[in-house]
């Protein structure tokens, strides 16, 4: 007999309460304030998680049908709860090694640098190398590279290496140049630059290839430095809420150093990984093929990370004219085009995905034709995986005519917010505000139908979540600076730069299916927050803390 409406609606939230029999979950989440990044069912207040799998997402009351005797019930209180970030861009050994040496994020002047660094050089053995990272002369007065003289007052004996934060730019004390053997007539190599004073000596700052002079001279790491440094990078990572990092560009051996600590257990975090090419890791992982969901689905190596140019502000990104502050500069480019194209074309019909940085306007024009030329070389029939999901990492500078290329192409622009909120302070003099137009320019290749892997490029940038969140949907500095030439309707909405770093970063790593929202039968992978940075006004979202980081439903970081 059918029963009358009005019953029937009476009847129905005992039917749900009560229910099918389910199988108990592992954990419940509830009383939670949950953004699923699924545009069918947006929110819900509990999560229930089995083994690594999400097996319920909706309402308090039918979560509790899934509570067994064993179930661990977490209350959230209210707490955000956000599927798994997932930075797509990131250098984890570099963040380690961060975490492990001298940290010059933050210095607000040249003085403040020199007195950090002069507290290690006091500390030191006479003749043992100081070495640092994470300076950026953007906010000093004046916003002049420091030199070798500079150093040499207060380190007159220690050869001293400090790296600029973009990673493509150091600059070293006399000491320093003294063991490198470089001098006035040290002609610098293929994609690198040493950079000079008025009289032709040498100021101290070596851009990009010619780092090497220098970094050759340092003494190596141990392994037991190398191991802690992946380690150190590791627990930064989940303490801060990533779930999942897309690691660009490492060695074989870096690999196997990998595989060893996930093998130990010392690894919970899901890494991606890519290796340097075109040379011979990109051969390597042509003949062993791509490594895919190793260590429970935490581990995966099928990419390859080449680099096209320079950073901006090193004056080292390749520009399609010279650069506004710089009339005799149009930037580097690390490796002549001919070296790119056998491997691309290799890559299509080995099914290996290629990442490639790209900041300049001539660099990611480049990319583009490189790109487009292997594509048409290797039709679909011909390719091991018919959707490569290629990238162009950073994607900085790009000449307007070129932005509707990306989705034409199947291109992923890969970027990081925070550049464009560091950048802010030097790109209009660098670019003029012609070029700015093409910048940093998320609002439109969204519109345009793209999506965007949102990365840190951490250690170049702190590598935090919420800056990164923040920069996508204020287009501000942290202090809150910005204007009208800056091209405010690039920021991205909220919902957009939640799926930058969720949904979107997946897709780049061919995983959508697996992770990115929370839906039934997708990992267990959350981020929970104290704050929800869906509603709260900006600057606050810059005071947002992450309390807990769940990766294949396990707690892998609670907050005290």
């Amino acid at each position: 007999m059918r029963l009358p409406a009005r019953v029937a609606l009476v009847l129905l939230p005992f039917a749900l309460a009560c229910g099918p029999k389910v199988e108990p979950a592992d954990r419940l989440f509830l009383n939670a304030t949950v953004y699923t990044g699924n545009d069918a069912a947006p929110t819900a207040d509990a999560v229930a998680v089995k083994g690594n799998t999400i097996v319920f997402v909706g309402s308090n009351a039918d979560a509790r049908r899934y509570q067994g005797a064993s179930t661990e019930v977490i209350d959230l209180a209210g707490k955000t709860l956000l599927p798994g970030l997932a930075d797509a861009h990131i250098h984890l050994m570099g963040v380690g090694e961060r975490e492990m040496t001298l940290n010059l994020e933050g210095t607000k002047s040249l003085d403040e640098m020199l007195a950090r660094v002069k507290q290690r050089v006091d500390t030191a053995t006479p003749g043992a190398w100081v070495t640092g990272s994470g300076w950026i002369e953007t906010p000093w007065t004046p916003r002049d590279f420091p030199t070798r003289r500079d150093i040499d007052r207060i380190a007159p004996n220690n050869p001293v290496l400090l790296g600029r934060a973009d990673g493509h730019a150091v600059v070293v004390n006399s000491a320093a140049l003294k063991v490198s053997g470089v001098t006035r007539s040290t002609k610098p190599p293929a994609g690198g630059d040493i950079l000079k004073d008025a009289k032709g000596e040498p100021t101290g700052m070596f851009i990009d290839n010619a780092m090497g002079l220098v970094f050759a001279k340092i003494p190596p790491p141990t392994e037991t430095d190398l191991d802690q440094a992946v380690i150190k990078g590791v627990e930064r990572s989940l303490r801060l809420g990533w779930t999942q990092v897309q690691d660009a560009g490492v060695s074989w051996g870096e690999v196997g150093r990998y595989r060893r600590l996930f093998t130990d257990g010392k690894i919970k975090l899901r890494v991606y990984q890519a290796v340097h090419g075109p040379g011979a890791g990109a051969d390597s992982l042509f003949a062993r093929g791509p490594m895919i969901g190793d260590f429970g689905g935490r581990y995966t190596v099928r990419t390859i990370k080449s680099v096209m140019d320079g950073a901006l502000g090193s004056r080292g990104a390749l520009l399609l004219k010279p650069y506004s502050d710089a009339r005799d500069k149009i930037g580097l480019m690390t490796l002549p085009i001919e070296a790119y194209r056998p491997m691309l074309v290799a890559a299509l019909k080995a099914g290996i995905q290629v990442e490639v940085h790209a900041i300049g306007d001539s660099a990611n024009r480049l990319l583009l034709n490189t790109f487009e030329e292997a594509f048409k070389a290797v039709p679909e029939a011909e390719r091991k995986v018919k959707e490569p999901r290629w990238r162009d990492e950073h994607t900085q500078i790009v000449d307007p005519a070129d932005l509707p290329r990306f989705k034409q192409l199947g291109v992923i622009p890969s970027m990081e917010p925070s550049h464009a909120i560091g950048d802010l302070y030097f790109a209009p003099s660098r670019l003029g505000p012609e070029r700015l137009k093409g910048a940093y320019a998320w609002g439109t290749l969204i519109k345009m139908g793209n999506m965007i892997a949102g990365g840190t490029d951490a250690p170049v940038e702190r590598g935090e979540p919420m800056i990164e969140f923040y920069a996508a949907v204020a287009r501000k500095s942290i202090t809150g600076y910005s204007d009208s030439t800056w091209h405010p309707e690039e920021a991205m909405t909220r919902d957009q730069a939640l799926k930058a770093f969720t949904l979107w970063p997946a897709y780049a790593a061919f995983e959508e299916t697996k992770r990115g929202t929370i839906e039934v039968g997708k990992w267990a992978d959350f981020t929970v927050l104290d704050q929800d940075i869906m509603k709260i006004a900006e600057p606050d979202i810059l005071k947002t803390k992450n309390v807990m980081t769940v990766v294949g439903g396990e707690i892998v970081y609670r907050a005290k």
